[in-house]
């Protein structure tokens, strides 16, 4: 029943894909193109290539080809699945204006007529409106020009007046056209950008009633979302590396979703990982993404590289307990999140921080008498209108809420999972300072 449910979504998801490409390459490809011209063969050849490599994208990884091909078909697949979101929405936004465009240059053209039906663009220059004001005298001519008329607009959607030696319709298609491209490329060149400068260090301060004194004023570091893989490699890690060491942080917390691929193909991606500097060390736990690339080679190479994973374990610091839990993408293999194995027998008297991926595991915190949980996941919906979406499968989607006696800080992540762009979503390195009520 599983396997079919997502064979009929999947099937519906492909004739979405199909239907907007199609829309997309009426709009902008055959209304601002003349049949046959190498303009339209490059566009059409465009919207078929551009979808299947961003299948290539999706699938390669999964499928085990070579780490060299999901470099090559990662980032023109990706890169187009964010244009096309933006693309289409642009463009819907856009329908109404060209709309109004051509009534209004319909209203303006000085022989008066208005955009009727379409005609070849070679039908639309002084020729039609020279048939069609001589033939205003002579019934059997008229109806001519209308079977003329009407034959054209089944060839090709350009309009009867022209503007500038262009059809209307063709000098509409073009200006709203070229601005929706624009407006779709320019948003995904300045995600893209904000993503590969690096992630930015937000800063806050979090109360807890059981903190002694003494611990006033711990930061932790917290890192999550980074997914190197075939996009984002050792240049993003040594970004991040150098961003955390900056902030000289007591504790570097990295909570999940490291990697996006194998250590055979990511091990050397990893490696700045093992510069990383706080005073009491370096924590992981394992994301969802993880388990989809082999959680326990995982564990045992950042093990490795100098991090110290908590599998559904704690451990005691001087002043609180640092604890972690698996994601729940684990209980697939058998090894998911237990909290009675992380917190069961701990001293409530103590304050406890979690590191858990998800932010939907803060309910089981908040029975384990955990003062503080550190997520990811989110990305922050990563492309608006995403953090909707976000919002609908995670009770926070950024920053910082309470839950009960429990506080819940999720980051938007120090990378981006497919599309290495972000859109009303910036990228962050969390520097948590946690304050003590007694100071």
């Amino acid at each position: 029943m599983t396997i079919l449910v997502f064979a009929l979504v999947a099937l519906a998801v492909c004739a979405l894909l199909v239907a907007v490409h199609r829309w997309l390459w009426i709009r902008l490809v055959r209304d601002t193109t003349a049949p046959g011209g190498l303009p339209r063969r490059i566009g059409t050849a465009l919207t078929i290539a551009l979808p299947l490599l961003s299948v290539a994208a999706l699938t390669a990884g999964r499928a085990g080809a070579p780490f060299w091909l999901q470099q090559t078909v990662s980032w023109p697949g990706y890169l187009w699945l964010a244009v096309l979101l933006y693309l289409t929405l642009t463009m819907l936004v856009a329908e109404p204006i060209r709309a109004l465009l051509l009534r209004r240059l319909a209203h303006r053209d000085p022989s008066g007529a208005v955009a009727g039906p379409p005609a070849e663009q070679s039908a639309a220059g002084t020729g039609t409106a020279t048939t069609t004001a001589s033939s205003s005298a002579d019934g059997t001519e008229a109806e001519r020009g209308a079977v003329l008329a009407a034959d054209g607009a089944s060839q090709e959607p350009a309009a009867a007046a022209p503007v500038g030696g262009l059809s209307r319709r063709t000098f509409v298609a073009r200006a709203v056209g070229g601005a929706a491209a624009a407006v779709a490329v320019g948003t995904v060149a300045g995600g893209a950008h904000g993503v590969l400068r690096g992630p930015s260090v937000r800063r806050v301060q979090v109360p807890l009633a059981k903190l002694p004194r003494a611990a006033h004023g711990f930061r932790i570091a917290v890192v999550s979302d980074v997914h190197l893989g075939p996009v984002l490699g050792r240049a993003h890690a040594q970004r991040i590396v150098d961003t955390v060491n900056r902030t000289q942080p007591d504790l570097i917390a990295i909570v999940g979703d490291l990697v996006d691929g194998s250590v055979p193909d990511l091990g050397s991606a990893a490696e700045p990982l093992r510069g990383l500097t706080a005073r009491h060390g370096s924590f992981f736990v394992t994301g969802n993404h993880e388990y989809f690339s082999g959680a326990e080679q995982w564990v045992n190479h950042v093990r490795e590289l100098g991090l110290t994973p908590l599998e559904n374990a704690r451990r005691a610091l001087p002043h609180f307990d640092l604890a972690g839990v698996n994601d729940i993408q684990g209980e697939q293999e058998g090894s998911g999140p237990d909290f009675r194995a992380a917190l069961g027998d701990r001293d409530r008297s103590r304050a406890a921080v979690l590191l858990a991926h998800q932010p939907v595991v803060i309910h089981d915190a908040v029975k384990h008498g955990v003062d503080l949980q550190l997520s990811g996941h989110t990305h922050g919906g990563q492309l608006w209108p995403g953090n909707y979406l976000a919002e609908l499968a995670n009770p926070t989607v950024a920053g910082l809420e309470r839950y009960g006696d429990t506080q819940l800080y999720v980051s938007r992540g120090a990378g981006a999972w497919g599309p290495p762009v972000r859109v009303g979503a910036p990228s962050d390195i969390t520097v948590v300072e946690l304050a003590s009520y007694q100071a």
